[in-house]
């Protein structure tokens, strides 16, 4: 990183003192929980430890991002690529059991790549009613001289039973307009700003406006795996009401998290790793004082690099 880089570069870090601070407000669960003991509370846990701690029906909102069926280290914990029949059943160990924490009209959503993508199908399919695939694109990463670029992420969509909570109208996408159509000399369903013209359009299942945290973003960290706020904020305005409570077994640096305590949804989370507990810890401080999220302004998701700095000072 050269110098002018190093300046603006807003990765999150921990001084020793905050990382004192933090450490001694890591929650650690020792005997059943009732719904208010899981509100606002990220718990440093061996997820297969205490899961039969949660209380019964209390998330209207899972959202899961396990390690995908490649080899990484997180923080000293090395997960190691198994066979597809082995990850499936790795899935298997977990997945049903959280079932009993979710309410009747409860949705999940489950993050993957291409590479594990069937296993997790398979995992929904068999105890939930799956709703949707959603694909988002990578916009960074690394290329691949012999295959093409793996640029895309997949996450599955499944609900408990028939009736669920999805608001559409919460995660409507601010689109520019290439050929504006005008019906009696006024725009039709799109309108004219100083920025250009721009319609609000409905969602689909592909997601091409969502950027990775990097360096000068203030939400980045050193997770190898870090989701961006935009997508985890796109999965919570959908599927979560407000005040609901947004659950996340493998909270990693706190993004659902932070995402949910800024848009006032209640959250919890179960992290394995200390340092990354203490990341999120601070992330929650920070929304404190800072409740943005990067590319969603004003009750809008923008495409990307259409937020212009005369609207918001960042781009979508």
């Amino acid at each position: 990183m050269d110098g002018k880089c190093a300046l603006n570069n807003r990765t999150l870090r921990l001084s020793a003192s905050e990382r004192t601070l933090f450490s001694k407000r890591i929650a650690r669960v020792s005997s059943p929980l009732s719904p208010d003991e899981t509100s606002g509370r990220i718990f440093q846990e061996d997820l297969l430890r205490v899961l039969d701690f949660f209380p019964d029906a209390f998330a209207d909102l899972m959202i899961l991002d396990p390690p995908y069926n490649l080899d990484k280290n997180f923080n000293g914990f090395q997960f190691a690529r198994k066979s597809d029949s082995a990850y499936a059943d790795y899935l298997e160990s977990w997945f049903p059991r959280l079932m009993r924490l979710l309410k009747p009209d409860a949705s999940v959503y489950l993050c993957g790549d291409w590479q594990s993508s069937a296993a997790l199908y398979g995992i929904m399919k068999k105890h939930l009613t799956v709703r949707s695939r959603i694909t988002w694109q990578r916009e960074k990463g690394r290329g691949a001289k012999s295959n093409w670029k793996n640029g895309l992420e997949d996450i599955w969509f499944g609900t408990v039973g028939k009736s669920y909570y999805f608001n559409v109208g919460a995660v409507k996408m601010r689109r520019r307009v290439i050929a504006p159509y005008k019906k009696d000399g006024r725009p039709k369903d799109w309108e004219q700003t100083s920025d250009g013209a721009f319609r609000l359009t409905h969602p689909s299942n592909f997601w091409d406006d969502i950027s990775i945290p990097y360096w000068s973003m203030p939400e980045n960290t050193d997770h190898p795996t870090q989701k961006p706020e935009k997508l985890m904020a796109k999965l919570i305005l959908a599927s979560c009401p407000e005040g609901g409570m947004v659950f996340d077994p493998f909270a990693g640096s706190g993004t659902s998290c932070v995402a949910a305590k800024k848009l006032g949804r209640r959250f919890c989370g179960v992290e394995l790793n200390k340092e990354y507990v203490c990341w999120a810890l601070k992330r929650l401080a920070l929304a404190e004082t800072n409740p943005s999220i990067q590319g969603y302004h004003d009750g809008v998701f923008w495409e990307r690099n259409t937020l212009t700095m005369q609207s918001r000072k960042s781009s979508g």
